[in-house]
């Protein structure tokens, strides 16, 4: 079993922006504006609603000088933590850990 060091809690990558936006003293609509996006859709963005693509990463990097790689490896991570912590998603990696096993024996 792989173990590592994970956070406690998962932080959404657009929790990031929205901080660093409103530090800069910017509002969601001129970035929307800004980034050629709907507000709507950077607002699921900026509250957690919403994965950060590829794209809308590197939007942001154009627009802000956030680095995409991070925003991406950060939304990676907090997909996964939240993959984990679902209790569908568990039961169904414990059957397949216990299939696979068997299989060993």
């Amino acid at each position: 079993m792989v173990q590592s060091i994970r956070p406690f809690i998962a932080v959404h990558p657009g929790e990031l922006v929205k901080d660093e936006i409103e530090s800069r003293g910017i509002s969601q609509k001129k970035l929307s504006e800004i980034m050629g996006v709907p507000y709507t859709m950077l607002n699921e963005i900026l509250n957690g609603k919403r994965n950060i693509t590829s794209e809308t990463a590197l939007l942001f990097e154009a627009a802000l000088d956030i680095n995409a790689e991070m925003l991406l490896n950060m939304q990676s991570s907090y997909s996964l933590q939240t993959a984990r912590k679902n209790k569908d998603l568990t039961a169904r990696f414990d059957a397949v850990r216990r299939a696979y096993a068997a299989l060993m024996l």
